[in-house]
């Protein structure tokens, strides 16, 4: 988590099924929440006192209600030093014994091949959740060097820089949120990668003047399902890979058939904990 130091905020503290709490977490950021603490059965979001709205988070959790038993309690929260707090959650996580992703307060660890400063602040994408693990785990199968890449919702920016690590020649990045953007661009500096271009937009606010090697897109079902055959047309040449997760392995079916009528066939899949992820290529 990342707050602004010695604010107050108001807390909901949230009960809901582990594999619904990145879907609710990344809904709730849309509505002001500044940032979130995953602990077990749920999560705590945080927002500046003052700027909760009631019915707005009712309405996000309303659309999930169907899916399982949610339920959230608001508490005022009193002064104290965010930035302390946040260090005091906040571990390093280890993917395929291969690359660590720590905070910049963390030591660096040499046991590791890649080595991956994130300060989160507001945005998603530390290795925790599993999708950000996975799409990690497969970029490390793939060859980057000297690659053109593209990733999709940014977030914090990791999947930017893991192909830039990687060895991939141009990497360009795009989130729709500002403070991903910002935040993106801070993490690139973290990692010596600040050729990395970023924008704000969707893919339909922006334009790209090439096409790309691979495609990364960590992102919820619902985008993944409106916006794939968007992204085929992104795809240099048979050759190329688009990567999706953000979804369970029980919507694969529905990520498949939108793909297909992209011109898109699947050539791997993954899944970890109940999360998937794709991998696609021109049919």
């Amino acid at each position: 988590m990342s707050l602004s130091t010695f604010t107050d905020y108001t807390c909901l503290s949230f009960q809901c099924p582990e594999h619904l709490s990145e879907i609710l977490m990344a809904e709730l950021a849309e509505t002001g929440f500044e940032s979130f603490q995953e602990k077990d059965h749920g999560f705590d979001a945080y927002i500046v006192k003052g700027q909760y709205n009631a019915e707005a988070v009712h309405d996000v959790v309303s659309r999930y209600r169907d899916q399982a038993d949610i339920s959230y309690e608001p508490k005022e929260v009193e002064m104290i030093n965010w930035n302390e707090e946040w260090e005091k959650n906040y571990d390093p996580i280890v993917v395929d014994d291969k690359a660590i992703v720590r905070a910049s307060f963390h030591q660096p660890d040499k046991d590791y091949k890649y080595d991956i400063v994130i300060n989160p602040k507001m945005s998603f994408g530390t290795g925790h959740h599993h999708t950000t693990y996975l799409m990690l785990s497969k970029q490390m199968e793939i060859d980057h060097a000297g690659k053109s890449v593209l990733d999709i919702g940014s977030g914090t920016g990791i999947l930017a820089i893991m192909a830039k690590l990687r060895g991939a020649a141009y990497v360009e990045a795009f989130d729709v949120g500002d403070w991903c953007v910002e935040n993106s661009e801070e993490n690139f500096a973290l990692n010596n990668c600040r050729d990395i271009k970023v924008q704000q937009g969707t893919i339909n606010d922006l334009t790209f003047s090439n096409t790309f090697d691979i495609l990364l897109a960590n992102i919820n079902r619902n985008v993944l399902l409106v916006e794939i055959p968007h992204y085929a047309n992104l795809l240099r040449n048979k050759e190329s890979v688009l990567l999706v997760s953000g979804f369970f392995e029980e919507h694969i079916p529905d990520i498949i058939k939108i793909a297909e009528k992209g011109g898109l066939v699947v050539i791997d899949k993954q899944t970890r904990n109940d999360w998937a992820l794709l991998t696609l290529a021109k049919g």
